[in-house]
């Protein structure tokens, strides 16, 4: 598979299918191109209109990692992409990956076209604070090499323990607790998206458009944190797709993404 160097010397995996206007998709939490068998069909479904690109963010799969972690680092990453494919795409993002992919396109003028978020799992109901203590505890578990344990306790979050304890005797289990350690980089990504209370004032420097999808059927606190995260960007529109969850389906979201990203 190819790679290309990042700024700092990451060395960052990917794949492209396609032709026409570039799409990069940006992964969320524990999602990596040996793990995640939605994307590839998204992929295919897109590919006859657009040139998409696939990645593993740093730290996963084919990527390399480089410390100190810094989500401006990640950026880099996109840039790199964006520029190894003619200097301008879009971005659609999932889960945390939805937050990154919106960071990108406020720091990268000029080579973000629009950004898709969907499902940016911002809760309007964690403090600021215990945002960036969540973050702590998993920089301090990184630290002790602790990798399993992160990825544990962020799967804890959201399935019953009976659940995760079947899953980690599971054949899937090691490859996703091989990236155990890229927790604590989506944690930075969203304790810094909600610092202070607030929508960060960066973000009404973005100059491309962008659109908010969650579906109706999803977590009980994902609708509410999509309007606080569109709330927060000038312009941003929304959409809420009938009976998605956090897991959306290819014939769901693709022809969103084909209509929005064949717009602009």
């Amino acid at each position: 598979m190819p790679t290309l160097t990042s700024k700092d010397g990451t060395t960052i995996g990917y794949e492209a299918k396609g032709r026409g206007p570039v799409i990069i998709m940006v992964a969320g939490a524990t999602q990596y191109r040996a793990v995640d068998q939605t994307t590839p069909k998204l992929i295919d479904r897109l590919s006859a209109q657009f040139t998409v690109v696939n990645f593993d963010r740093r730290g996963r799969g084919e990527s390399t990692d480089t410390a100190p972690y810094a989500v401006a680092r990640e950026i880099e990453d996109i840039g790199a992409l964006i520029d190894a494919f003619g200097g301008r795409a879009h971005l659609y993002g999932m889960s945390s990956g939805a937050v990154l992919a919106l960071e990108a396109g406020v720091a990268l003028p000029g080579k973000v076209a629009s950004v898709l978020l969907y499902e940016p799992p911002i809760d309007v109901g964690q403090s600021s604070a215990d945002a960036w203590r969540r973050h702590a505890e998993m920089v301090a578990l990184a630290e002790h090499g602790e990798t399993e344990e992160m990825m544990s306790r962020f799967m804890s979050a959201f399935m019953p323990p009976e659940h995760l304890a079947g899953f980690k005797q599971s054949p899937a289990w090691p490859a996703f607790a091989a990236v155990g350690g890229t927790i604590e980089h989506d944690y930075r990504v969203m304790a810094e998206a909600i610092d202070g209370d607030r929508q960060p004032a960066r973000w009404q420097n973005i100059a491309v458009p962008v659109l908010v999808v969650n579906g109706d059927s999803s977590f009980p606190f994902i609708e509410a944190g999509a309007a606080w995260t569109a709330a927060g960007v000038p312009g941003a529109e929304r959409r809420i797709l009938a009976g998605q969850g956090h897991d959306v389906s290819v014939d769901a979201i693709a022809p969103v993404m084909a209509e929005f990203f064949g717009a602009h």
